[in-house]
């Protein structure tokens, strides 16, 4: 039985151009245990889908630091995605 996915929203700061997001999204994948990533510039918002037995909140905020940007406010939710176009 495969257990449910967790998801983290992430408030991350010093997003400034078009090229953070890609920037960021390929540090968090390299995270091992991450399945999906989506970054907003807009929003200043990541969403993580991740193993929580593979990594943590502090290992997703750490690779976030480590790639140059700040991280304002973390949220957890297990087994639901925030995103409306996958909420079934």
């Amino acid at each position: 039985m495969k257990l449910p996915m967790q998801y983290e929203t992430m408030t991350v700061t010093g997003m400034k151009c078009g090229g953070c997001p890609i920037k960021l999204s390929l540090a968090l994948r390299g995270v091992s245990g991450v399945e999906d990533v989506q970054v907003s510039l807009a929003s200043g918002e990541v969403t993580v889908h991740y193993d929580e037995h593979l990594t943590s909140t502090p290992q997703l905020k750490a690779m976030v630091i480590k790639t140059g940007f700040g991280v304002d406010g973390v949220s957890a939710t297990s087994g639901h995605d925030p995103r409306p176009d996958h909420c079934g």
